[in-house]
């Protein structure tokens, strides 16, 4: 199969009638009430993505309300520090609540008040999508329940506090492990008895159908932008496009306008502390077919074939399925995908904080981290990185487990350019 499929054919061609991305997507749900509602969210979307009304509202709403576009920002410094290779951010930490997840919420609280909705359900790991949900539920006028695990509401306090100024309800989740999988599951079952008047808003590229689909669509602006936005600047395409992956929302939406072109696509999962079981949540890298969520796609399972336990220091990167479109895009060999561990992507916040003045969330330094790592191989060319998040909602969490920076460097022998 070529590698640079035709851009156009494939957004036709994926996903198709049933919400499939080749073997993986489509809804596995059980309950026929919600798979009646997810039905309906398909019809309402098919129906109103083509509406000039819903573009031009959803246009204005990026254009006016959350700054959109945000710009690509060459890091000079930093490329400077580390050797030839030239690292560049699209800075979705400039896009109105500190991350790429608003882009898809304001598409999908546009979506509910179409179809009469009232409320916005949904869960959080790292507190940016809950962040951005509140904000589109104050925006629209709606009432707002966001699910989120206790030891993510303990690791992520600015954002939980931002939540419940915006007027959401923050419902901790206390069973399993208390992150993000189980915020899900939480958030289907309060779900499952509302969806007569709420709608469930998925905070990743993954769910039933047709949020993969979705998702995709709202986060499309991303990579459209950077792809605009690079050659505008440098007069040529990057040589490699990274992004980091758990869900898949940031990365499938800076990859996808990348893809007929000869350029190479990295996304970057989370290794936590090691390869076992419960060490990490590097899904393509070490899972496996499997439904979860009501969808099809490759999941950590342990040896029941359950969703295995997962682990990273990025709350919002702990998750153990990913997207069905990321799955379909590794089998087709399009996009790789590498791991990077705990502290390789502490290593990479601080060096991007002091030698070029951004402070990027764990999630985004996980990216970050492989960009480092080849600039340090002593390739020459250029690197773009989705800088998906600011790092305000981890700066206690960081401060508390790795300090400030230098001794932390110094510790892994790295010199931080100051």
């Amino acid at each position: 199969m070529n590698k640079y499929r035709d851009y156009d054919n494939y957004l036709k061609e994926y996903p198709d009638a049933d919400g499939c991305f080749g073997k993986y997507g489509g809804n596995y749900l059980e309950d026929p009430e919600l798979i009646k509602a997810f039905n309906e969210y398909a019809e309402a979307y098919n129906t109103i993505a083509q509406s000039a009304q819903f573009i031009n509202e959803l246009r204005r709403i990026r254009r006016d309300f959350q700054g959109r576009p945000t710009p690509v920002y060459h890091c000079q410094n930093l490329s400077n520090l580390l050797g030839r290779t030239q690292i560049y951010l699209k800075r979705e930490d400039l896009n109105h609540t500190g991350a790429h997840k608003l882009n898809h919420c304001m598409g999908e609280g546009l979506l509910a008040k179409y179809m009469g909705k009232k409320k916005l359900i949904a869960e959080t790991g790292a507190g940016q999508h809950g962040v951005a949900l509140a904000t589109a539920a104050a925006y629209f006028g709606m009432e707002c329940d966001i699910y989120m695990g206790e030891v993510d509401i303990a690791k992520q306090a600015p954002n939980v506090t931002r939540m419940k100024m915006l007027g959401a309800n923050v419902v901790p989740v206390s069973f399993g492990l208390k992150t993000l999988k189980e915020a899900v599951d939480a958030a289907f079952m309060a779900y499952s008895k509302e969806y007569k008047d709420a709608i469930y808003c998925i905070g990743t590229a993954a769910g039933p159908h047709p949020f993969p689909l979705m998702v995709r669509d709202f986060q499309f602006c991303v990579g459209a932008e950077a792809r605009d936005q690079f050659v505008e600047m440098t007069g040529h395409l990057p040589d490699q496009v990274i992004a980091c992956v758990g869900g898949g929302s940031n990365s499938i939406g800076m990859f996808t306008p990348f893809l007929a072109d000869p350029v190479e696509l990295v996304g970057v999962e989370p290794l936590g502390r090691g390869e076992k079981i419960g060490d990490n949540a590097a899904t393509i890298t070490y899972g496996k077919e499997g439904v979860m969520h009501g969808f099809n796609s490759i999941m950590l399972a342990d040896e029941n074939g359950d969703p295995a336990p997962v682990y990273s220091n990025a709350s919002g990167l702990d998750y153990p399925s990913v997207g069905p479109e990321h799955a379909m895009l590794h089998d087709m060999g399009r996009i790789s995908y590498v791991t990077v561990g705990d502290e390789e992507a502490i290593e990479a916040l601080f060096l991007l904080s002091r030698n070029e003045g951004i402070i990027p969330a764990i999630e985004s330094s996980h990216a970050l981290a492989h960009a480092i790592r080849i600039a340090r191989s002593g390739i020459t060319g250029s690197v773009l990185v989705n800088l998906s998040g600011r790092g305000d909602k981890d700066l206690d969490f960081v401060a508390e487990h790795y300090g400030y920076g230098p001794d932390f460097l110094e510790k892994r022998g790295v010199k931080s350019g100051r």
